[in-house]
């Protein structure tokens, strides 16, 4: 059994490096195809209908609810690219990791962004069709949404400040000092004091020593802050509904006819 997936990308090209990825992927996955503006069905003006399957009539095993197929839709008519595909049900978890490293669009996401600036999603008619004789009973099928968002592990904050830390040293200073003493001599005047009487000046200075403060800043230590990212596959497990119709015929002998096609998700 097969189960088929449907994938949004920002434009052509991208979906169809996801396609040549799929394929190269050796996955058992067949009618592989990609959906956009120059597609056959493809209507500017309005959404497809029951009746008028638009772009979706060539993608016969594309069971999406009319919420699901419009927002698509709008996808391709804002410039995107659909892929569809019907996998075997063995490599439907292959199938959704290799179109999820492709960049797949989170179409539930996107539809949000696109209602919050205006958009208004279309509201599928249901009940009885006007001018026929004829009641719809809609067969429901759930799909099963794939996706990813961005969610914390933690992290570091690292802030640097400055602390101030009494340093006490100790310098030996050298200080000069000048005096003046008067000495009582008593003896004769010799030859050699002859210009005892000339008039002269002695000037001599005292120096001192004082201490000088002075600071050098050093590199002497760095703190380096980074992240690593890793990539891990996780399994998701899920079951899906869908409406079954019997049909019995009004005869005694009653048949039964189920009506199922293929499962179908969408990432």
């Amino acid at each position: 059994m097969s189960t088929t997936i449907t994938a949004m990308f920002d434009s052509r090209a991208e979906a169809e490096a996801a396609k040549a990825r799929l394929q190269s992927a050796r996955i058992d996955a067949d009618n592989i195809q990609v959906t956009d503006k120059s597609s056959s069905g493809y209507n500017e003006t309005s959404y497809s209908t029951h009746q008028d399957l638009g772009i979706w009539e060539s993608v016969k095993n594309a069971f999406l609810p009319d919420e699901d197929r419009h927002t698509y839709e709008e996808g391709v008519r804002r410039g995107g690219a659909v892929l569809t595909a019907d996998v075997d049900d063995d490599y439907v978890d292959d199938a959704v990791r290799v179109l999820d490293e492709a960049n797949t669009v989170d179409i539930e996401e996107r539809a949000s962004e696109w209602r919050a600036s205006g958009w208004e999603q279309p509201v599928a008619a249901t009940g009885a069709r006007t001018g026929a004789q004829e009641e719809v009973i809609p067969i429901v099928e759930e799909q099963l949404v794939v996706g990813k968002r961005d969610v914390s592990r933690g992290g570091v904050r690292v802030r640097s400040y400055v602390t101030e830390t009494p340093v006490h040293e100790q310098v030996r200073l050298r200080n000069e000092r000048v005096d003046v003493q008067r000495r009582a001599v008593d003896q004769p005047l010799s030859g050699v004091d002859a210009e005892a009487f000339r008039e002269r000046t002695i000037n001599m200075t005292a120096t001192g020593e004082e201490a000088v403060v002075g600071k050098n800043a050093r590199v002497v230590e760095e703190v380096v802050v980074s992240k690593t990212a890793e990539e891990r596959v996780e399994e998701v497990d899920d079951t899906v509904r869908r409406t079954e119709v019997e049909v019995d015929n009004d005869t005694n002998v009653a048949q039964g006819t189920s009506l199922r096609g293929k499962d179908d998700k969408r990432i």
